[in-house]
């Protein structure tokens, strides 16, 4: 299936930033919008409580499952927001790490922000996407 999305970057801005600016994808595209990937099990208990990157992933992997449900892909997503309860940088870094690593070559505009709580017991990671898929 081919790709609804289009990264865009611009020379004008600085190439620090680990993703792309904005991304476009076209009118008939169908879009997904996905509620915040919690670092839950099945059970509903917290996974690796304490663990800002333990979290991450296990949020990457529930976003996964809600995507593949929705019948779209990691490929797919075309924006982020990364929420992390910590006012400590290096917090949002070990978190942001596992997000950017998940999606690779695929580096959608993202949001990394550092709240002061979040919904669930022991809960340090939430992130939030929005995916564009084409139809056939």
């Amino acid at each position: 299936m081919p790709s609804a999305i289009t990264l865009i970057r611009s020379t004008s801005l600085s190439d620090v930033a680990q993703y792309a600016y904005a991304a476009t994808a076209p009118a008939e595209s169908r879009f997904i919008f996905l509620a915040g990937a919690c670092p839950l099990n099945e059970d509903g208990s917290t996974a690796a409580i304490g663990d800002y990157a333990g979290q991450a992933a296990k949020a990457i992997e529930n976003m996964q499952a809600a995507l593949t449900a929705s019948g779209a892909s990691l490929q797919d997503v075309i924006s982020t927001r990364v929420l992390v309860a910590s006012t400590r940088q290096e917090d949002l870094g070990a978190a942001w790490k596992v997000v950017r690593d998940s999606f690779g070559d695929h580096d959608v505009p993202s949001t990394l922000m550092g709240v002061t709580v979040l919904g669930y017991d022991d809960q340090l990671v939430e992130i939030e996407a929005v995916a564009a898929v084409l139809d056939s």
